[in-house]
């Protein structure tokens, strides 16, 4: 596919045009004949240009691992926004081309007047505002690909519309660092919850099960959102602050009784076993009332991560927790007396 190599300040950046022919589709709806309001039988008028948002994470990800679930129901990143995209010079060659190709086709479709006028004639803007294309970039509106299906995807309807250099848009869903922040944040993979258990194999009716989680078993997990050549960025970090456990049956008791198990301050969460711990009551178990019979109970441990951000020009901030959760089956016998 064809790339387009332009400059934004002191910055390179690469577009890469997606679509038909050799031109990009359409931002959120955006076809290059009219407002992005109008009903057309898609549900939207026109399909999507790619975010130039870039995603990095710190170190590889975990193949078994998987994504975080936020904790807090009310929160999510953003559907859609509205980020910087063309050059002016890039805009007009496209939309020219865009017009050139519907009227090529059998005349032109309803809308062409109205986004002349827009663009070209001086309504507001004249010849795309050529004469400016390196003071400033046209904002178009991207969907998240994360949440393409997502209905507030479609929130964001606004035609492109110019910004010069320098300058933020008072314009709602504009992109900015929390914005990157909460795509980073639906991007971030932890690790499995891998606990260690003892004994292993099989627990006891009434004998503490010891779990526990090795500081090298977790470490923090960072994950950076930037716009390239904007000088755009936030970089989120989950970091693992305490572990839940549920015994996966109501015959038992969680150790401590709430199940939550916290890092203590050597970074590790619960004990480890040894010998001579047997009478002991770990800070971090279970114990089973009941035999699981010919069966297993599931054990769910489900790790917390704090998530905190920073990004460019000093901001920052916290992110809702997250969690992830992975389950252990454990067979439980029943016997009266126990040596260990």
């Amino acid at each position: 596919m064809p790339a387009l190599t332009r400059r934004l300040g002191v910055a390179t950046l690469t577009t890469v045009l997606v679509g038909v022919g050799a031109f990009p589709a359409a931002a959120g709806g955006f076809d290059a004949i009219g407002s992005q309001e109008r009903e057309t039988s898609g549900g939207s008028s026109g399909a999507l240009l790619e975010s130039r948002v870039s995603i990095t994470v710190k170190g590889a990800a975990p193949e078994d691992g998987g994504p975080i679930t936020s904790t807090a129901v009310d929160w999510q990143p953003p559907a859609c926004w509205y980020e910087p995209y063309w050059k002016a010079e890039d805009f007009k060659t496209f939309t020219e081309a865009k017009w050139s190709m519907y009227e090529s086709a059998g005349g032109a479709p309803e809308g062409i007047a109205d986004a002349r006028a827009r663009y070209k004639t001086g309504h507001p803007y004249k010849d795309f505002n050529v004469d400016k294309n390196d003071e400033g970039m046209w904002w178009v509106a991207v969907k998240n690909p994360e949440m393409t299906d997502d209905p507030a995807a479609k929130a964001c309807t606004r035609d492109p519309f110019w910004v010069d250099n320098g300058q933020t848009p008072d314009v709602p869903q504009a992109i900015d660092t929390e914005t990157l922040a909460g795509l980073a944040h639906q991007r971030t993979v932890v690790p499995p919850t891998r606990i260690s258990m003892a004994p292993d194999g099989r627990s006891t009716v009434n004998a503490p099960t010891w779990l526990w989680l090795d500081k090298g078993a977790f470490k923090p997990v960072s994950v950076t959102a930037s716009l390239p050549g904007t000088g755009l960025w936030a970089t989120t970090t989950a970091e693992p602050v305490s572990l839940h456990i549920d015994a996966g049956t109501d015959d038992a008791e969680t150790l401590p009784a709430s199940g939550e198990c916290l890092i203590d301050e050597h970074g590790s969460i619960g004990e480890p076993y040894a010998r001579g711990k047997a009478e002991r009551t770990p800070p971090c178990g279970v114990r089973y009332l009941r035999s699981s019979g010919n069966g297993t109970y599931a054990l769910e441990a489900t790790l917390t991560w704090e998530i905190t951000w920073k990004g460019a020009g000093g901001t920052g901030g916290e992110l809702p927790e997250g969690t992830f959760a992975t389950t252990t089956e454990v067979p439980v016998q029943e016997i009266q007396a126990v040596n260990r």
